[in-house]
């Protein structure tokens, strides 16, 4: 189970017992390893009662730390309005302990320094391939290169992301759709390491048959991570290719506390 801090508890702290917090802690918890998920199964799988989980559940969304959404029309069933599922916000994320942060750059540079950031890459890699794995299973095969963003965008937002696709271009002769992603989840390791921001990038060109270009990403400090998808002929991108740097990045290098400080060995 994630450790996890709400931040509304921080702030209402003395308007509830140890108790009520401990639950709501549970609940958020919960939504960030399950989601999206209804309110029915996290109360199942937690041995609360409905009325409870709802309770700190629209409290929580309410804060912006959840996000309820419809369910996909796929898992709609019988009468009546169906349950909302949710997932956790980007302010929910941001919430979660930083503890796997700190550690997953103290090990990350243990790595680059050991064995090379050759190493780091393939690290990257595998990281990725569970996820291929099941976005592939989601994207259709014979559809149209716009299809296949609308299901991998639609496939993320399953996975917990926060993902549109939207058309870019119409008329211009520069056509195509835009990924759109307005949460990373290791933003803070990628903004070190961008070895893993390229190996998600490609892992979009093998599930999309095509080639992709990351426009912004979160870890630079943009405000959505943005991937081109562009329509016509499948265009395949050679699959050596290095992590695309940025003109604005600059040396560094990521201590275990994730401070950064100019080195020569480490680079953005």
């Amino acid at each position: 189970m994630v450790r996890v801090t709400s931040p509304g508890a921080a702030r209402t702290g003395g308007e509830r017992s140890d108790a009520d917090l401990r639950t709501r802690t549970r609940v958020h918890a919960a939504v960030a390893e399950l989601g999206p998920v209804p309110a029915t199964r996290i109360a199942a799988l937690l041995g609360l009662s409905g009325p409870a989980v709802r309770r700190h559940l629209d409290a929580m969304v309410a804060e912006g730390v959840l996000e309820a959404r419809e369910p996909r029309a796929a898992q709609r069933r019988g009468r009546g309005r169906p349950a909302r599922e949710f997932v956790v916000s980007s302010a929910g994320h941001d919430s979660l302990a930083a503890g796997y942060d700190d550690l997953a750059l103290a090990a990350l540079t243990y790595l680059a320094q050991v064995q090379g950031p050759q190493a780091v890459a393939a690290f990257a890699e595998q990281r990725f391939a569970a996820l291929e794995a099941r976005l592939s299973d989601a994207v259709p095969a014979g559809a149209s290169t716009a299809e296949r963003v609308e299901a991998l965008a639609a496939a993320l937002a399953a996975q917990g992301f926060s993902a549109s696709a939207r058309p870019v271009g119409s008329g211009t002769g520069a056509e195509g759709t835009q990924l759109c992603q307005g949460h990373c989840p290791v933003r803070r390791v990628a903004e070190a390491f961008p070895e893993l921001c390229e190996a998600e990038r490609r892992a979009f060109e093998r599930v999309l048959g095509t080639r992709v270009q990351r426009l912004a990403t979160l870890a630079h400090g943009d405000h959505v991570c943005t991937t081109h998808v562009p329509h016509g002929p499948p265009q395949r991108a050679p699959q050596d290719q290095a992590p695309q740097r940025g003109p604005h990045q600059t040396p560094l290098a990521v201590t275990t506390a994730g401070n950064q400080t100019p080195t020569e060995g480490r680079r953005l």
